[in-house]
């Protein structure tokens, strides 16, 4: 989950699209937060599902951005937590409810102690206070598509990064494409995951051959290709997605009244 190499988009991630497009079409490009820079950590778990709730709150109009360093100093009081610092979304989702969350600019690097207050508006909050207005308790659904297992139950992935052995609804890969790509154009946040990284999904484009892809917000700064983000194509999204995470309010909508 940390680069330790430049890489030029996210196919290589995957090892099997040799050449990325030489020219895209965006046809949705939702609201965000700038691109942070995770440097060598393999925290791209806490970026990603972070900048997902960032881009939900834009699409209500609310404006927020999160501090990664403060989940990255409470996981050393998290027992079960890997040394790696790997983790997943839901496992994002679960810290939060836990020990609160802070803004960015309270606490921009792990070389300070967690700020033991928000203030927002001209009112004084604690951590868990201000994590419960970003993300309310069950606001989010955890998905996965696994064939070996049942389809539409609740199903552990047993992968390390999944150290608080978190559940996800087990769908079809074809209806977790379907239900991604209407969350993107209906503006909401989505965390995607594969085995290696993980990333925000804030649009949709096209290149010239008609292939469809999602616009992925990274977390490896913005000197790259593309300005911070990258571009999956949905074909790679069925062979490499291990996990996605949205809002249940998203996981519901239908195809109706996309702007």
């Amino acid at each position: 989950m940390k680069h330790l190499l430049p890489i030029l988009c996210i196919a290589v991630l995957s090892g099997c699209t040799p050449k990325e497009p030489e020219h895209f079409t965006t046809e949705v490009l939702n609201r965000m937060t700038p691109v942070k820079d995770q440097g060598e950590s393999e925290t791209c778990w806490i970026y990603a599902m972070l900048a997902a709730i960032e881009t939900e709150h834009l699409r209500w109009g609310d404006s927020v951005n999160l501090s990664p360093a403060y989940i990255e100093k409470v996981l050393e009081q998290e027992p079960q937590a890997p040394e790696s610092g790997r983790g997943m979304g839901k496992t994002l989702i679960r810290l939060i409810q836990k020990h609160g969350i802070v803004g960015y600019d309270a606490m921009r690097s792990t070389d300070r102690q967690p700020p033991r207050w928000v203030f927002m508006l001209g009112m004084q909050y604690t951590p868990q206070e201000f994590a419960r207005s970003v993300c309310a308790p069950n606001e989010y659904i955890a998905l996965t598509s696994n064939r070996q297992l049942p389809y539409y139950k609740e199903v552990e992935i047993a992968e390390p990064d999944n150290w608080l052995h978190d559940r996800f609804l087990n769908i079809p890969m074809d209806s977790l494409l379907q239900k991604t790509e209407r969350a993107v154009r209906h503006h909401h946040g989505v965390c995607w995951e594969s085995r290696k990284h993980a990333m925000s999904i804030v649009g949709i484009a096209h290149d010239d051959a008609g292939g469809k892809y999602f616009i992925m917000k990274n977390s490896w700064g913005t000197d790259r290709p593309h300005g911070g983000l990258d571009y999956l194509p949905f074909d790679e999204f069925k062979e490499t997605t291990l996990a996605v995470e949205m809002t249940r309010e998203a996981y519901a909508e239908q195809d109706t009244a996309i702007q």
